[in-house]
């Protein structure tokens, strides 16, 4: 079955005067490719993610003009996804290039703790269950349309953050106690322009 149709099957009317729907081919939080749009990610001190595969190492750093113009490891396709489950957001996925080589963003348990890595491979147009990869794109709060925060899809009130490590502000999973908490660390800009201020 194809994401753009969905067949359901009314079964009854119940007492409650609620049409009741069942169909077993149905799949849930099943994702299928819209769109893909290139984009830097900005944090708020206006440094860039660059994602460094060799070091196994996705940080917010200062950049120079040259090393912007290459693009490389920081120029991000964001892959949009439609869903045929509700979500509390737009279902993204994200990737880059380095080098001639095109890395993925996901999420992996590592000695009991949840880390953002960069693995070599493409993207996949159609995701039929849940997958590590997608995360939901909100808007950061109601009052900051043109910042976005993005939640991991497979754990609700774990989104992508910053922290600082060894001079680094490497990007991280971050726990918030509640989902409307004003969190700096886990407000992105993302703009098709190097230049751009928050």
């Amino acid at each position: 079955m194809s994401c753009e149709e969905i067949a359901v099957c009314a079964v009854r009317l119940r007492e409650n005067l609620c049409l009741y729907f069942e169909d077993d081919e149905l799949e849930c939080d099943a994702f299928c490719k819209d769109k893909t749009i290139k984009r830097f990610f900005r944090n708020v001190n206006s440094q860039l993610l660059v994602v460094r595969p060799d070091l196994n190492v996705a940080a917010f750093e200062d950049v120079t003009d040259q090393e912007v113009k290459s693009g490389s490891g920081m120029y991000f396709d964001i892959h949009c996804y439609k869903t045929t489950a509700p979500s509390a957001g737009m279902p993204v996925a994200s990737s880059v290039q380095v080098e001639d080589k095109s890395y993925y963003m996901c999420c992996e348990k590592e000695h009991g703790k949840m880390v953002v890595r960069f693995r070599e491979g493409e993207v996949p147009k159609d995701i039929p269950g849940e997958s590590n990869i997608i995360f939901f794109k909100k808007t950061f709060t109601s009052c900051s349309s043109k910042a976005f925060k993005f939640e991991y899809s497979l754990e609700q009130g774990m989104f992508l953050a910053f922290e600082e490590e060894d001079s680094l502000r490497k990007l991280i999973l971050k726990k918030l106690p509640r989902e409307d908490e004003v969190d700096e660390t886990t407000k992105f800009v993302t703009s098709h322009n190097e230049r751009h201020n928050l």
